[in-house]
């Protein structure tokens, strides 16, 4: 079977490997779906602080399952995705329920080879029923649920504004389930293009360019002086992080859902002050799936609205540069097999 793994940064490679063979309590998944996020790019750009090289990425994955062991309630053919995130089940987090930061976490694409590949051995457990949903629609499960996740880590509650900074995929995420979640949702990114699409195709009332306009300013008067109290980073930038803290209004909750390399900088009195909240936001649970699976059904959240790029993966190798830059106008590339 043909994958495409990245040898180091800028370099990706085709490979000829050998089809997986089912194991115990695994399932094969022949892949039709992959969704090309923020991790497969920095990985490419050498950027990501988790990943060693060489690597198959992909981690958006949605397809066909072709052969399973001990998944009770699954057939063959059914159309499926998983969860990506695999854990030890013994640690202090899984312990806890939160498997999603397992000490010994391993996350495909990133600490083990991912799946942009034509075929996929998954432990059984992870699968997730497609539930009717489109192929397309079950590669952007992984990603919503990102943001599902970091919106429930900030408990949002109905008529706080909630100020969402970064317009990707991960960002557009955040934002849905802010406003499912009740909230009064601000967009916030450098690119005009990104904040139109959140009004156009999100609905998104209130949008900021910090490139065109005081923020802190314009921030301020749309909260009536008070500033949100909650702030979520969807960029992954450390000075778009740092930054951040000055949108805090007191006793509001700060949560990462980006991630970066560097130190985090902020003035621990002015932090101090307002008595805020710091929190990571790290993948998602089997909850936050179900409930973006739910949410999409529903109709609440359109999924196939994010992809604006496609392309095959024999193509995908010379795309990547190109889905980088800004002025591609990419939101959310999807590969197929």
């Amino acid at each position: 079977m043909v994958t495409l793994q990245c040898s180091q940064p800028r370099k990706l490679e085709y490979r000829d490997q050998h089809k997986p063979e089912l194991k115990k309590s695994h399932a094969l998944i022949r892949i039709r779906r992959i969704g090309v996020c923020g991790t497969d790019l920095h990985a490419y750009e050498g950027t990501q602080p988790f990943l060693s090289y060489p690597r198959v990425l992909g981690h958006e994955l949605a397809g066909e399952l072709v052969a399973f062991d001990d998944a009770p309630g699954f057939k063959e053919n059914e159309q499926v995705t998983f969860i990506p995130y695999f854990s030890c089940g013994k640690c202090i987090a899984c312990r806890k329920g939160m498997p999603n930061c397992c000490v010994s976490i391993q996350v495909c694409g990133v600490h083990i080879d991912g799946g942009m590949a034509e075929y996929f051995l998954v432990p059984s457990q992870s699968l997730l029923h497609g539930n009717g949903l489109g192929l397309d629609e079950l590669a952007l499960i992984e990603p919503l649920a990102i943001g599902a996740h970091g919106i429930r880590r900030a408990a949002v509650e109905p008529g706080e504004f909630v100020l969402v900074v970064g317009a990707g995929p991960i960002g557009l995420g955040a934002m849905e389930f802010a406003r499912i979640a009740g909230g009064k949702v601000i967009a916030m990114d450098i690119s005009d293009q990104r904040l139109q699409f959140c009004r156009d195709k999100l609905g998104i009332q209130h949008i900021v360019n910090p490139r065109s306009s005081d923020a802190i300013e314009v921030v301020r008067e749309l909260t009536a002086g008070d500033m949100p109290t909650v702030v979520i980073d969807a960029t992954g930038n450390r000075n778009a992080i740092n930054d951040g803290f000055r949108f805090m209004a007191h006793t509001a909750r700060y949560v990462l859902i980006g991630l970066q390399r560097e130190e985090i900088v902020f003035s621990h009195p002015e932090f101090h002050k307002r008595e805020g909240t710091l929190m990571s936001s790290r993948n998602a649970t089997r909850q936050d799936f179900e409930h973006v699976v739910d949410a999409v059904r529903k109709g609440d959240i359109k999924p196939s609205l994010y992809i604006t790029h496609r392309a095959r993966l024999d193509e995908a190798a010379s795309e990547f540069e190109t889905w980088l830059k800004p002025e591609s106008g990419v939101v959310k590339a999807m590969i197929t097999v």
